[in-house]
C-alpha cells in the first residue's frame, strides 16, 4: 500500500512538473489572493513547512497535514499586507469517523477607493470598500500511519461595485514520514481549477447599435471580459527534526515551488524551540523573478495552556524591499 502511494505522489510531482514549466505566461494570471500566505508560523519560516505543518494551520500550507490533530481547533489570523492592504483568516478544523473535516474563511481587504469619472478625476466624493472573500473547505484522511492525504475546494468571490467574477479552485496534498530518523516529506497542488471571467451590469449599457436603422430604438449591449486562469503552483519539500538537549529542539525545512505563471522559488525555514512552550523562527524565499519584492522573515511563538484548552500565539515579519512597508503577521490558535 505505501509504495503505490509513493508511486502515485511521484506521478504528481511529473504532472505538476510539465503544468508549470512554461513561464511565458508570467504576471497573466487572476485571483492573486489565493497566494498570500496565512499562519505566522510558516511565513516566518518562509512557507518551507508543506511537510510538517499539522492541524488547522494545514488548511491553507497543505491539507494533508490537517488530519494530525488531536482534537477540534480554532484558528485566526491578521495580516497586514502590501500598498496598505490588510488579510484576515479565520478557520475551524475536527477530526471525524471518517477523517478531518476543516472549514476556512481568507478576506483580502483592499481599503477604501475614491470613486471617479471621466469628468470628475478628483473623485465624485463617493467612496467604496473592496473586500475579496476565498471560503474554503478541506478534508484530510490518514491512508497509513506514515503517508495522509487531503483536499481543499475553494469557492473565490471578486467584487467591485457591479462587476465580479465567481470561481472555484482546488488544492490536493501528500504528506510522507519514510521512517529514516526525523525526515518527513510533503507535496502539494494549489490552487487548480477553471478559469473565471468578469461579468455583470456595469459592462452593459444602452446605445444606437452603428448600421442600425436611424429611427430604431436602442438595444442593450454587454461588453465580453476576457477569461483569467488561477495562479497554479506545485510544491514538493522535506523537514528534519533536531534533538538540540536540554530541551531544546530544532526543525530545519526546505521546499521547491514550480509556479505555472511566474518563476519557481526555494523557500528556506528553522525554527528553535525551548521546552516546546517559546520558539524562534527565521526563513527565506529565493526567486528569480524580476522585481520580486520579498526578502528574510522572522518570527517568535509561544504556547500555552488554560485549564484544558490549549492554544499558540504566534507572530511573524516579513521584510519587503522597494517600494512598500514590511508585512506583519499575528496569529492565535485554540484547541479543545
Amino acid at each position: 500500500m505505501g509504495k503505490k502511494i509513493v508511486i502515485l505522489a511521484l506521478g504528481l510531482v511529473l504532472v505538476a512538473g510539465v503544468a508549470g514549466a512554461d513561464n511565458n505566461k508570467t504576471g497573466t494570471a487572476g485571483a492573486q489572493e489565493l497566494r498570500i500566505p496565512i499562519g505566522a508560523r510558516s511565513t516566518a519560516m518562509g512557507g518551507a513547512t508543506v511537510s510538517d505543518v499539522t492541524g488547522i494551520e494545514a488548511l491553507f500550507w497543505n491539507p494533508a497535514g490537517a488530519v494530525r490533530t488531536q482534537g477540534t481547533e480554532a484558528f485566526m489570523s491578521y495580516r497586514g499586507y502590501i500598498a496598505d492592504m490588510t488579510v484576515s483568516y479565520f478557520a475551524v478544523n475536527s477530526p471525524m469517523a471518517f477523517g478531518t473535516i476543516g472549514v476556512s474563511a481568507k478576506i483580502l481587504s483592499l481599503g477604501d477607493i475614491i470613486v471617479t469619472t471621466e469628468t470628475d478625476w478628483q473623485g465624485t466624493g463617493e467612496v467604496y470598500s473592496v473586500n475579496v472573500p476565498v471560503l474554503g473547505l478541506t478534508y484530510s484522511y490518514a491512508l497509513t500511519d506514515r503517508v495522509s492525504f487531503g483536499a481543499t475546494g475553494m469557492y473565490v468571490n471578486e467584487q467591485i461595485l457591479q462587476t465580479k467574477a465567481q470561481g472555484i479552485a482546488f488544492d490536493f496534498g501528500f504528506q510522507y514520514i519514510p521512517g529514516w530518523r526525523t525526515l518527513r516529506l510533503g507535496l502539494v497542488m494549489k490552487n487548480y481549477g477553471p478559469r473565471m471571467t468578469y461579468s455583470g451590469p456595469d459592462l452593459e449599457f444602452n446605445t444606437h447599435v452603428p448600421g442600425d436603422d436611424p429611427q430604431g430604438a436602442n438595444r442593450s449591449l454587454a461588453l465580453t471580459s476576457a477569461n483569467f486562469e488561477l495562479p497554479s503552483s506545485f510544491q514538493i519539500g522535506g523537514t528534519y527534526d533536531l534533538a538540540l538537549g536540554e530541551g531544546g529542539t530544532g526543525v530545519i525545512g526546505v521546499v521547491f515551488q514550480s509556479n505555472a505563471f511566474s518563476d519557481d522559488e526555494w523557500h528556506f525555514g528553522a525554527e528553535f524551540g525551548l521546552a516546546d512552550r517559546l520558539f524562534v523562527r527565521g526563513g527565506y524565499i529565493l526567486s528569480d523573478q524580476e522585481g520580486y519584492i520579498y526578502g528574510p522573515s522572522i518570527g517568535i511563538g509561544a504556547k500555552f495552556n488554560l485549564g484544558s484548552v490549549t492554544g499558540s500565539l504566534d507572530y511573524s515579519h516579513t521584510f519587503v524591499d522597494k517600494y512598500f512597508d514590511d508585512v506583519p503577521e499575528v496569529s492565535l490558535k485554540f484547541g479543545l
